[in-house]
């Protein structure tokens, strides 16, 4: 075999590998919405993240922010969710995968227990991975319906 004919089955296993990388990083994100129940997806979340993964809450949303880290995130995001909100979803509608960046798009609802006020707003969270592991998240809301729903 000639170096151009290894060079380019070379490039036909790697280009045939790509959309299952592309399948196994969707799925991963899919596995922190889609379990049994939020305890299940808490726990993939938990279990794909990598050590040093950033979390970014959206400018203007209640809990603003970059955190980094299993504990932080937990401390700082979803342990003020369950504190301050009823019934606090996240409604995917779809997903769109490409190589290591997964969006997925929807519609946040959830009561504020302070106020009782209801709100829905549209929103898509950024996804990176990295060797399976999940690398950093960055949240997109119109966060005048949630901070609405708190006043």
């Amino acid at each position: 075999m000639n170096k151009i004919s290894f060079m380019i089955l070379i490039a036909i296993s790697f280009i045939g590998c790509q959309p299952q990388h592309d399948h196994m990083n969707l799925e991963i994100i899919k596995s922190t919405y889609e379990g049994k129940n939020s305890a299940e997806n808490a726990k993939n979340l938990m279990s794909h993240l990598a050590d040093t993964a950033s979390w970014t809450e959206a400018a203007g949303f209640p809990y603003a922010g970059t955190y980094i880290g299993a504990t932080e995130i937990k401390k700082n995001v979803f342990d003020r969710i369950a504190q301050d909100w009823t019934d606090y979803i996240f409604k995917v509608e779809g997903y769109v995968a490409q190589g290591d960046t997964i969006v997925a798009y929807g519609t946040y609802t959830a009561t504020y227990k302070k106020t009782g006020k209801f709100f829905k707003a549209r929103v898509a969270h950024l996804w990176k991975l990295k060797n399976g592991k999940i690398t950093s998240f960055e949240q997109f809301v119109d966060s005048k319906m949630v901070t609405d729903a708190m006043d």
